[in-house]
């Protein structure tokens, strides 16, 4: 909520490196100097689920030189069982010694490939990969930062509740989880993040740890390592404490979204292409195209932005989660908010509020990039910027602006991506029908579903 951009920070010099660029023999030389002993061969699957396999180090030039080989078919979303060999081919860029395992573990990305070494079509990073490389043959680089937000709960006679009653940039002792965040910190600074602050969010038990913008395949890497993080530490700090980046755990409060700082610059990262001085709000003809794509595409890709039942019990009103799609310089009520910051070319970039942590991140950040292309090559233009609070709008001003809201459901959404074209432009026909086949069963399960609301309200009564 708060912000990883302040208007001193954001220039794109200053951007973090989450991993030094290493290739193969250098991987080998700084694992056998640290001492590590074991790998973890790390990748998600289609519904951004982290997932890995543990090699000894002793092992590690062989599979940086061939992969190593798996079953795809117990995996989410991923092949059938007749076609179900796939194989994880690590990224040396992505080397990191997990410092909470006393430099004795290590993580490398892998990307997905067939067992003819082509790339998997489904593979979440791979679809990323293609619409990072649509970008650049614009002109385009695609810088993003994402604000995860968190709760962390306890139990209490088998109950969970927040772990404190703290407020928005609460001080200890009210926020309790103060020295897990400072853990979590250092380990993230370890890695290669550079924090920009952590402090606790408006709802009892909920937080947030901000790190710096990046090209979209470093931080979608860094959103996956970035949960793992924290839920590896506040384990090791307390194994009672439990980690939430569940979108709405608690009705009533503020649920956790994931939103992101987006902004356009030359290839060679020195000119931010959404910024123009002369413009009343500094912003650039791509800019006003990039938000106007995304406007127009937004609820064709929400199955995919906020992917899960759950997410959708956040995006209601009264919780400072955008609902209308619409866009504002200030106004954080509005799907995009432009800061503005005047004179500052480095600050200008168009925030999305809609998605949640639950989003797989590669696939989140791919369709998110499309749908600003499209309006960059269809030329559109967004409509008037609304600076009022548009919670407070009456239909007739909605209608007045031409107004209209997110999803309301994952079935409404799931509906609105099926008959859309843009997330089958992005993931491919293969894999859009079986993130819907995911989302179908999570659909069904919950509308089987008893919820304590319904017995409390009808098992009396009726």
């Amino acid at each position: 909520m708060f912000g990883l951009f302040h208007e001193n920070n954001y220039p794109y010099k200053h951007a973090y490196s989450i991993m030094l660029i290493m290739d193969k023999h250098e991987v080998l030389q700084m694992a056998k100097s640290k001492g590590v002993k074991f790998v973890r061969l790390q990748f998600v699957d289609l519904l951004g689920n982290a997932k890995c396999c543990n090699i000894p180090a002793s092992r590690l030039e062989k599979v940086l030189n061939n992969g190593i080989s798996f079953d795809g078919s117990s995996v989410e979303g991923y092949v059938r069982t007749f076609e179900s060999d796939l194989k994880l081919v690590p990224d040396p860029n992505t080397f990191n010694i997990l410092p909470w395992t006393n430099g004795k573990e290590a993580r490398i990305y892998c990307d997905l490939h067939t067992p003819d070494g082509k790339h998997f079509e489904g593979d979440p990073r791979y679809i990323l990969k293609k619409e990072i490389e649509k970008a650049k043959e614009m002109g385009l680089h695609y810088s993003i930062g994402p604000e995860l937000e968190f709760f962390l709960f306890k139990k209490n006679n088998g109950t969970l509740i927040p772990q404190d009653d703290g407020g928005y940039f609460e001080l200890s002792p009210i926020d309790k989880a103060i020295d897990m965040k400072l853990d979590v910190m250092w380990n993230l600074e370890e890695l290669g993040f550079e924090i920009e602050l952590g402090h606790h969010e408006v709802s009892p038990g909920q937080h947030e740890i901000d790190f710096k913008h990046g090209d979209a395949l470093t931080v979608a890497d860094a959103v996956i390592t970035y949960k793992n993080t924290v839920k590896e530490i506040a384990l090791k700090n307390d194994p009672e404490l439990i980690v939430s980046f569940m979108p709405k755990p608690v009705q009533g409060i503020n649920g956790s979204g994931m939103h992101c700082h987006q902004s356009l610059w030359s290839l060679d990262k020195k000119k931010n292409l959404m910024y123009d001085e002369n413009d009343k709000y500094e912003l650039s003809k791509v800019a006003y195209q990039f938000i106007a794509g995304q406007l127009k595409y937004i609820e064709e890709i929400c199955a995919i932005t906020n992917p899960t039942v759950n997410s959708y019990k956040r995006l209601v009103l009264g919780y400072e989660a955008p609902v209308y799609i619409c866009w504002g310089r200030k106004n954080r009520s509005a799907l995009i908010r432009v800061p503005y910051f005047p004179g500052n070319e480095g600050a200008t970039r168009a925030e999305l509020r809609c998605p949640d942590p639950s989003c797989n991140p590669y696939l989140a950040f791919a369709v998110m990039l499309e749908a600003g292309l499209s309006g960059i090559k269809e030329k559109l233009e967004p409509p008037e910027s609304v600076e009022e609070d548009v919670f407070d709008f009456d239909d007739a001003k909605l209608a007045k602006y031409y107004i209209h809201t997110l999803p309301s459901s994952l079935k409404e959404a799931m509906e609105k991506m099926r008959k859309g074209n843009l997330a089958k432009k992005v993931l491919g026909e293969f894999a859009v029908q079986k993130l819907l086949e995911a989302q179908e069963k999570q659909w069904s399960k919950f509308m089987q579903s008893v919820t304590e609301w319904e017995i409390k309200e009808y098992l009396k009564k009726v």
